[in-house]
């Protein structure tokens, strides 16, 4: 075991350089998984967006895959809070409760609230629903935690 943390962990001065990286641009994962995303609306501790089921995560049912459900979750719940200028925070838990379908071409409503804050770490709710029907797809918790330098 020692030999394996010995082997992974980095010398301090390419530590600091990982740790100062950004990223502005969204990668393939992202661009693949959220393209079509629309935002509707933001406000402190609330993000509300819709998304129409696309082709290409849907399961072999047509169904809206678990897994896209489960990313809708991860994104839409870090969404909520996320400061501008500041490094994401890390996801450390989720939930998701699957209790309904979403089929290819079903419009989507994704709301996600801050449930609360104790220093650095975050809890929000995610609710994925029907936009037409208002049947629940899913509900998420997510817990998040960011250590972020103040600038003061």
């Amino acid at each position: 075991m020692e030999k394996t943390k010995h082997f992974l962990q980095l010398p301090n001065s390419e530590s600091e350089l990982i740790s100062q990286l950004t990223f502005s641009q969204p990668g393939l994962y992202e661009s693949f998984s959220l393209r079509g995303i629309i935002v509707d609306r933001v406000e402190p501790g609330l993000v509300s967006c819709t998304f129409k089921v696309p082709p290409r995560l849907t399961d072999r049912t047509g169904n809206l895959a678990s897994g896209a459900i489960a990313n809708l979750v991860d994104e839409v719940g870090s969404a909520v809070v996320q400061i501008e200028g500041l490094p994401m925070n890390v996801s450390v838990d989720m939930s998701i409760s699957l209790l309904g379908f979403a089929k290819l071409g079903d419009e989507l409503e994704i709301e996600s609230r801050v449930l609360g804050q104790r220093g650095s770490y975050y809890g929000t709710i995610v609710l994925v629903r029907n936009k037409v029907t208002g049947e629940l797809i899913a509900e998420g918790r997510h817990s998040l935690f960011g250590r972020h330098n103040s600038k003061i």
